[in-house]
């Protein structure tokens, strides 16, 4: 009888000490900080082979105080594991404590906090950069096309009022000579030539009544 009561005993023992491995325990809790797209998430996974439901709520931290509740949600573990996800578009660097209760089990924090990276799921976009303020070099005269290149010449008055010599009429026959008279060359040596004539003529008359006077006289 004594023997059969130590081996209960032992049994009893042996099926607490099972029992309590089997149980929910912090240490199958862990977080994690993620992104989703170019939004953040924070991740919860349990991984209690019991599956006793459990509260999982997640504070941001600030100097160490809760800042803001983020969320709070229920989870049953499993061996593989079971991950509920917390939309949060956390910030760089953030820090976050996770808060795990399942009761007559656990109630504390998942330690350390969670850190988010140092590198925000979403990247700025470039901003263009800012005009200058100074003015745009404007062209000097010396640079611009010269005068004489971009303003054509005025048309001489020759060129604009004297049509070609081709277009002209010619003049009648009658009055060729007279034209010819006032531009020939020869004007002149025909002039020359009529003075000399008349002076000749004159000589002439004059001799001419000095001899009809002498023989008068005689």
């Amino acid at each position: 009888m004594r023997a059969l009561g130590v081996a209960s005993a032992s049994a009893a023992l042996a099926l607490s000490v099972a029992g309590n491995a089997l149980a929910c325990d912090i240490s199958e809790f862990s977080a994690e900080a993620k992104c989703d797209g170019d939004k953040g998430v924070i991740t919860v996974t349990d991984k209690d082979p019991s599956g006793i439901p459990a509260t999982v709520t997640v504070f941001l931290q600030n100097n160490g105080a809760d800042l803001k509740k983020i969320g709070e949600q229920t989870v049953k573990g499993s061996r593989e594991g079971v991950t509920i996800t917390f939309a949060e578009d956390w910030k760089p660097n953030a820090e976050y404590r996770v808060h795990v209760k399942a009761a007559g089990y656990v109630d504390e924090d998942i330690e350390p906090n969670l850190t988010t990276p140092s590198t925000a799921c979403k990247k700025d976009e470039e901003k263009p950069p800012a005009p200058s303020d100074t003015p745009t070099p404007t062209p000097s005269d010396s640079a611009s096309t010269p005068a004489e290149e971009t303003e054509s010449p005025a048309p001489s008055e020759s060129a604009s009022t004297t049509a070609p010599a081709e277009n002209v009429p010619s003049p009648a026959a009658g009055d060729s000579n007279l034209a010819e008279t006032g531009a020939n060359s020869n004007t002149g040596l025909i002039a020359g030539i009529a003075v000399a004539l008349v002076a000749v003529g004159g000589g002439a008359v004059f001799f001419g009544l000095r001899r009809r006077g002498a023989k008068s006289e005689g």
